[in-house]
């Protein structure tokens, strides 16, 4: 006999539900310790590629790997217990076939043991979308700036702000949904865009550069607590941490080279006897 675990995990249903409902609330994290801070506050937890610019340094997401992903998803989900936990599939590990995103999406869910995936694309992606959504396999969308596109894009800038440009983006949303995907997240698009797309299809977006009225919201953590160097106009702050991590590395090696730490209380005796 089985032992359940006395707290539910919330599932990709459950948000799936929250259609016009309470806004669903998104934070990415990629270590054990984040994400059990994270949890307990937050409906999703993103295992985001954007680990490849705040923990590795890299310009974009592009060079991000399945397995950078699994190891991180992993650790997400020893550190969480009750948000839902969603793994980004990386540049290269689903666009070619829809047997090749099966088969990533598989081993992200088997070795990190989260409840869904996120891959980019609207309507280039709704036939992969609908083949792992049909073979157990939720799936959230992304949509509007996608910055796995980057170098196709050019630059990371805001989508649909002229009103003629609005169509293929809510192509896109529709594909997304009519394809099976229990959410959408809808980045840096236009506000009334933004709007216009979270009233008119049928599952919850998910807004990170978008709009109020979207049915939730995302931002790297890193960004909201003042540890990116650079952060977009999208984001709110709500702390600043780098400059008091940087003043305690500084406050530390001080007490280093003066040889005041470590003090007596911080190293052991001989037992006595």
């Amino acid at each position: 006999m089985s032992i359940q675990s006395s707290i539910r995990r919330k599932t990709a249903p459950d948000i799936r539900a929250r259609k016009h409902g309470e806004p669903v609330v998104m934070l990415t994290s990629y270590h054990a310790h984040t994400a059990a801070l994270v949890d307990q506050h937050c409906d999703v937890i993103l295992v985001g590629d954007s680990l490849g610019n705040v923990m590795h340094g890299f310009e974009t997401t592009v060079p991000v790997t399945l397995d950078m992903m699994i190891l991180q998803g992993a650790a997400v989900m020893r550190g969480s217990k009750r948000a839902l936990v969603v793994v980004d599939m990386p540049f290269g590990s689903y666009e070619a076939s829809k047997e090749q995103a099966f088969n990533s999406a598989v081993r992200i869910m088997k070795e990190t043991q989260c409840g869904a995936v996120k891959l980019e694309g609207g309507v280039r992606m709704a036939e992969t979308i609908a083949f792992l959504s049909g073979r157990g396999i939720p799936v959230m969308g992304h949509i509007g700036l996608t910055p796995q596109s980057i170098n196709t894009l050019g630059s990371f800038r805001a989508q649909g702000r002229n009103e003629i440009d609005w169509g293929p983006i809510e192509d896109d949303a529709k594909a997304v949904a009519d394809a099976g995907a229990f959410s959408v997240v809808v980045e840096a698009v236009a506000e009334p865009l933004a709007r216009k797309i979270t009233e008119t299809i049928a599952i919850p977006t998910i807004g990170i550069g978008a709009s109020a009225a979207c049915d939730g919201q995302v931002l790297v953590l890193e960004d909201m607590l003042g540890l990116s160097p650079r952060t977009p106009k999208f984001v709110r702050r709500y702390g600043d941490l780098g400059p008091a991590i940087e003043a305690a590395v500084e406050r530390y090696a001080a007490d280093v080279r003066s040889r005041a730490f470590p003090g007596p209380e911080h190293v052991y005796d001989m037992k006595k006897g």
